[in-house]
């Protein structure tokens, strides 16, 4: 297998079509990675959740990275990591144009209010019904993507299945 460095269009263009990203944050040391989904708009990555620990969490350490894959098969993958800065949309004027075009974005995928919206109705804990839209700040983001090695060639077929099984030669 070859390992490539993806360019900033391929990693643009495996950002657009991923349905689902990991976001990452930490605080006092300690990561956390959640599932999000997201839309990318020009230098942002816009999202939309609700208060929990996520939004505590990127408040308090604004830096951040998202994740995004796919693997087809073990020597065909790519994997794209955006580090980048949160930055929250409150409901203000000045605020109303960004939270427009994070709506006008995430309202085009299926479903992408889901996790937020289930996550509220199924914890055990009070959770906050706010919506909060943000958007991550690109500051760089960087990929790899692998291709089949030609000179691979059958080496990581599927092994033959035997016939005879291991107790076969106690029956004689």
């Amino acid at each position: 297998m070859f390992i490539h460095e993806m360019t900033e269009a391929e990693c643009r263009q495996a950002l657009n079509e991923a349905g689902v990203a990991r976001l990452a944050c930490a605080q006092d040391n300690q990561p956390y990675v959640v599932p999000t989904s997201f839309a990318l708009h020009h230098e942002y990555i816009y999202a939309f959740t609700t208060l929990g620990q996520k939004v505590q969490w990127m408040r308090e350490n604004p830096k951040v990275c998202i994740e995004v894959d796919q693997r087809q098969t073990h020597n065909s993958w790519y994997s794209v990591i955006v580090f980048g800065h949160y930055e929250e949309l409150p409901d203000r004027p000045e605020y109303q144009a960004a939270r427009m075009t994070a709506y006008s974005l995430l309202s085009k995928r299926m479903m992408w209010w889901e996790p937020a919206a289930v996550s509220v109705t199924h914890r055990d804990s009070q959770h906050s019904l706010i919506p909060i839209f943000y958007r991550i700040r690109i500051e760089r983001m960087t990929g790899h993507r692998s291709s089949p090695d030609p000179t691979e060639g059958e080496q990581f077929d599927e092994p033959k299945i035997q016939t005879r099984h291991w107790w076969s030669h106690f029956s004689h």
